[in-house]
């Protein structure tokens, strides 16, 4: 018998959990590769699971230090230096003969492999065959070509000029780069050079104005551009109507180099955890065999980093897949060092300011480093935690013993209302899940300092730092007082306009003689029943400076009024840049909010005002009150008990309405239209992934909406918690 139950449990087979982050052709071509590989091993089950690309990276980060997650998982190259340092991947041993060398190039880190490369994406030029007849090669035939199409309205070169992973195609091709041997060098001369070459391209309007994505594909797919600069993920967005080839990126004529774009591996790569780490690597070497590649692919449309897979006859004659091979040998692997994160913006930032005018070229890349050596400075030095502790404790010991008290005071009335508090367990459940913990957890986690995966505990230094403005001017748009301005403001101009608007709306939709009320009101609610982050988006557009319909309007505006040859009223509007200016962009966000913002405050008016007796304004009315007296000193002062709390409700919601800053104007210009909120999100994110730093600016904001709150409620009249 024991032999039986030993030979049961050898056979048992090995699970392999893999994740991955594959949609539609690409997930379905790694799915048929694992099916195959199951089938003839039996010994091993695979185990694919799809893992959204949003949240693959902090789902991985959060598993696999406590021995939980993927034995192995598909990701980008580029965070392979922090999850190395952070003990999330290990080094694997693999044949390397027959991958593409710059491929495994990006997979290292400090002379290791951590990973086998399935994949590349790298921008190439993308041409409408219609409009050029011949794609250029350098960057001279490009500004010969250019003033043909200026003349008839078509963009010569779409692409993404103010996004730093877009410009790094031409930094890279003036010689420039981010890091060099000493360390960051965004304000190299070659760097400069690159923005001046793009500064140039916008003032002979070679590129558009404002671009996004959306406006690049609209822009090819309308055939308004003749060549757009874009990477794989463009080919599932061009319309079957435009005739267009790929081609490798043009020669810069001034330095003679081969414009260079980033280069993204992706590749699988071994869990730090994994329990079978043998298995695993055997698994991962079929997903990079020729016979796994051709099938990736064939299949999944993608390209492959295995050489040999070229020599199947579909994919040797494929000229979309030959001009991506053809850029992989001129592009430059993203660096994958931790400090990269930190980068992104200044690099953005300073494209930004060139493309407005705000800052030359070498300023812009100037300001660009200093900010960058902010961002990535030494945490603060590490604190004592035993002083915290006890305080913590102190504080636990009388929060316990309030707590005792006033269940001992009120325990007749606890035992005698026991159901009712049965009945609303499950709301406080779900309220101390839900929102107590996360804001403890939050408050925990700003007093320490985030690096490389580390939390080291320093006490206040990040409520230090930014309550005494250690890293910034007052008057700094980055400064948290600049901010704080900035957000209350934002609040305050907000909720006027929300109330004034509300409160007109509702008491005009509460008048018997106006027809179809039923249909106005339901009009007026749709812009909050929307969901705000596609309203926001609707009015990005809107705003744009060259093909937004608030331009347009403005451009129609031509008025002219002469009185006996003599010019009296001359009115010619121009196109405005909305995000250019700190007063323009911060109307933006205004006119965005305000639009679905009003509805809130008008139906809670219409509310209010269906408990209001005409009969009082009636007998105003008689005794001889003006409309706005009745107004005034009857409707106003009984509106009060519903619209106080409804304000304070607003105005909180404002205060933190992220999404708005976010979508429309971005922060633009420098932060400077960032509300607190965006800026805690940006430190967390966009800066270093300083994590402490922004949990101290969400507790500051709290304690800010705290007291705003219990203000609001007192001067509403209410019982204050």
């Amino acid at each position: 018998m024991f032999p039986f139950l030993l030979s049961t449990l050898a056979a048992e087979p090995i699970d392999i959990t893999i994740w991955h982050a594959y949609r539609d052709t690409e997930q379905a071509a790694l799915l048929s590769i694992l099916d195959q590989y199951d089938e003839s091993h039996p010994e091993v089950t695979i185990s694919p699971l799809y893992i959204a690309p949003g949240a693959f990276a902090s789902k991985l980060e959060a598993a696999v230090p406590r021995g939980n997650g993927p034995e192995l998982f598909i990701a980008a190259h580029e965070r392979v230096g922090s999850w190395s340092l952070s003990g999330i991947v290990q080094p694997m041993d693999i044949n390397t003969k027959d991958l593409h060398p710059i491929t495994t190039q990006a997979l290292q880190y400090e002379g290791k492999l951590y990973g086998a490369p399935l994949t590349f994406k790298c921008l190439a030029l993308f041409i409408n065959n219609d409009l050029v007849a011949t794609p250029p090669k350098t960057t001279q035939e490009i500004l010969e070509l250019a003033p043909s199409f200026v003349e008839r309205g078509i963009t010569p070169l779409a692409y993404q000029a103010t996004d730093a992973y877009y410009h790094a195609l031409w930094m890279h091709g003036f010689g420039g780069s981010v890091f060099d041997t000493d360390g960051s060098s965004l304000d190299s001369q070659q760097n400069i050079q690159s923005l001046e070459f793009v500064q140039s391209l916008q003032e002979k309007k070679i590129i558009p104005e404002e671009p996004t994505s959306a406006l690049i594909s609209q822009l090819f797919n309308k055939g308004e551009a003749a060549m757009a600069i874009n990477g794989p993920w463009f080919l599932g967005e061009i319309s079957d109507s435009i005739n267009y080839s790929v081609h490798p990126l043009p020669i810069i004529s001034a330095t003679g180099e081969r414009a260079k774009p980033y280069l993204t591996v992706e590749g699988v790569m071994l869990s730090a955890q994994s329990q079978h780490p043998k298995e695993s690597t055997a698994l991962a070497k079929f997903l990079i065999s020729k016979e796994s590649a051709t099938v990736r692919a064939k299949q999944g449309k993608q390209s492959v980093a295995t050489k040999s897979a070229y020599q199947d006859p579909q994919l040797a004659s494929d000229p979309i897949q030959q001009a991506f091979l053809a850029q992989l040998d001129y592009s430059v692997p993203m660096p994958n060092r931790p400090e990269m994160s930190a980068t992104w913006e200044p690099m953005a930032r300073a494209i930004r300011r060139i493309a407005r005018g705000a800052l030359t070229p070498k300023a812009a890349m100037i300001t660009a480093q200093q900010e960058y050596d902010i961002y990535t400075k030494p945490p603060p030095p590490p604190a004592n935690p035993m002083p915290y502790m006890i305080l913590a404790g102190i504080l636990a010991l009388a929060g316990l013993g309030l707590g005792t008290k006033k269940f001992l005071k009120h325990k007749k009335d606890i035992r005698k209302n026991g159901f009712a508090y049965l009945y609303v367990a499950p709301a406080a459940l779900a309220m101390l899940v839900l929102t107590v913990l996360p804001f403890i957890i939050g408050s925990l986690v700003s007093l320490f300092a985030h690096r490389n995966g580390e939390f080291t505990f320093v006490g206040l230094a990040n409520f230090l730092n930014i309550i005494l403005a250690q890293d910034w001017a007052f008057t700094s748009s980055l400064s948290f007082y600049f901010t704080l301005l900035v957000t209350i403001a934002w609040t305050a101009i907000n909720l006027f306009f929300h109330v004034s608007i509300g409160l007109a709306l509702a008491m005009l939709l509460r008048e018997p003689w106006l027809k179809l009320r039923g249909f106005y009101r339901v009009l007026l609610i749709l812009p909050w029943a929307v969901p705000n982050y596609i309203t926001a988006l609707i009015w990005k557009g809107m705003f744009h400076r060259q093909f937004g319909a608030i331009n347009a309007l403005l451009e129609l505006i031509d008025i002219e009024i002469q009185i006996f040859g003599f010019t009296i009223v001359s009115l010619h509007l121009e196109p405005v840049s909305w995000f250019s200016q700190f007063s323009t962009a911060f109307a933006a966000n205004v006119v965005t909010n305000t639009w679905l913002g009003f509805p809130f405050m008008m139906v809670v008016t219409l509310g209010a005002l269906q408990s209001i007796p005409r009969d009082l304004e009636d007998a105003a009315s008689v005794d001889g009150a003006s409309g706005w007296q009745r107004f005034w000193h009857i409707t106003f002062p009984l509106l009060k008990p519903a619209l106080l709390p409804a304000v304070v409700l607003g105005s909180v919601w404002t205060f933190n309405m992220f999404n708005i800053i976010y979508l429309v104007s971005g922060g633009e210009p420098d932060s400077a239209t960032d509300i607190l909120i965006s800026d805690a999100y940006r430190w967390a994110f966009d800066r270093g992934n300083r994590y402490g730093y922004a949990s101290a600016y969400a507790v500051l904001i709290f304690f800010i909406l705290y007291g705003y709150s219990k203000i609001g409620n007192r001067i509403a009249g209410q019982k204050t918690l």
